[in-house]
């Protein structure tokens, strides 16, 4: 039996889940930890290749695209850890993260689940960290933008609970599925993830059936960063579709006497919302979205900070891709240099740092006291010789 058992669901983002992975097996030093990896019938040789660079993870490999919470519950089923996490494959675990998550849940027997604080590229906190219950009132303050317009407010800002800390622990109702620690225990109480959530929506439900079990649910400020922020294309219909409708299975399971309240602005939501999102995709018109992300991304300049002996490689991807790359060696205090911090590096839209000079914790720590308006962090990985950035994968 393990101590913690982790969940990562994949699906065609074989490159992000490689660095998910290499930074889970770094966090996992010294720990009792297994990897699962429930792979939802990915087109892109997902897990032939994975398989061989991570031998010490076990890999499922559906047939169809069974959904989130459905592969989720496969790897569960199958787990042996005391403890239960379920990570994105878009995120970046620090060499501290699962043994700060495991501390906390072990020094507080009340605690039934934790969540982390989460960063998008540029250092800038995603407040999906952490979550009010969506009430229909709570719901409705988002949905109005009152939310919007008094974020720090007990009453109007529940949804996003901005009004806390984001650097001291805290109880919270709704932990992100981007990364969810779970004591087994309680999971065994509140139930698997439901399935009838195909994507979104099932880590809010779990969240308050894991309040139901009589412990509490917890924010910690250990760091993980998580691309969804950046990468979702929150305009697109697929998003609303899937967004809105599981509100509303939300709303039709723990709050049905309010179903018809709240079923037609969501609904109205979805047709408004859905409507906007095709316009501006007739409006941009067809493009080959490989080439369409790689011309927008030719756009920033570049710079890497790392070992002299990966700057040619650097250099050389930089060249075959049309990117703009300034290149520096890495000296023992040149990390923050790479930030707007310092005015002269100001111009640049990304820093690459190179992987085997600089630890996971301690680019997203530099980052996370960032001014938020500086260049994104983005990785080299000299094994693999792959520039990994938030909207591409050199």
């Amino acid at each position: 039996m393990a101590d913690l058992s982790i969940i990562i669901v994949n699906y065609n983002v074989r490159l992000y889940l490689e660095q998910c992975l290499d930074s889970v097996r770094k966090s996992a030093q010294g720990l009792d930890v297994e990897i699962i990896v429930v792979d939802n019938n990915s087109s892109d040789g997902s897990v032939d290749y994975l398989r061989q660079r991570f031998p010490e993870a076990t890999f499922i490999e559906n047939q169809v695209n069974s959904g989130f919470a459905k592969a989720n519950n496969q790897g569960i089923r199958m787990a042996t850890g005391r403890y239960v996490m379920l990570l994105n494959p878009d995120t970046v675990v620090t060499e501290t993260t699962l043994s700060d998550c495991l501390q906390f849940m072990e020094t507080h027997a009340d605690a039934g689940a934790l969540g982390v604080k989460m960063l998008k590229c540029d250092g800038t906190f995603a407040y999906e960290s952490r979550r009010g219950i969506p009430t229909p009132f709570v719901a409705f303050c988002k949905m109005s933008g009152l939310g919007s317009l008094f974020p720090k407010s007990r009453t109007f800002g529940r949804y996003y609970m901005r009004y806390l800390d984001i650097n001291a622990a805290e109880r919270i109702d709704i932990i992100s599925g981007a990364c969810m620690f779970i004591r087994r225990s309680a999971l065994d109480k509140s139930g698997l993830l439901d399935e009838d959530f195909f994507m979104y929506g099932e880590d809010i439900d779990l969240s308050y059936r894991l309040l139901k079990t009589g412990q509490h649910n917890y924010y910690i400020p250990t760091r993980i960063l998580h691309y969804k922020g950046e990468s979702t294309q929150k305009s697109s219909y697929r998003y609303v579709y899937n967004f809105y409708n599981a509100m509303l299975i939300f709303f039709r399971k723990h709050f049905s006497n309010y179903n018809l309240l709240i079923s037609l602005p969501i609904k109205a939501a979805i047709f408004i919302k859905a409507f906007m999102a095709y316009m501006s995709n007739q409006m941009r018109g067809k493009h080959n979205d490989k080439e369409e992300k790689l011309g927008f991304m030719r756009q920033f300049q570049y710079l890497f900070i790392g070992s002299p002996d990966n700057i040619e490689a650097v250099e050389e991807i930089a060249k075959n891709n049309g990117l703009k790359l300034t290149a520096l060696e890495a000296t023992g205090h040149i990390l923050g240099q790479g930030h707007s911090a310092v005015g002269k590096y100001s111009q640049y839209g990304y820093v690459i740092y190179d992987t085997s000079v600089f630890s996971y914790g301690d680019i997203l720590r530099h980052f996370d006291v960032a001014d938020h308006h500086g260049p994104k962090m983005a990785f080299y990985h000299p094994e693999q010789k792959t520039i990994v950035t938030d909207n591409y994968v050199f």
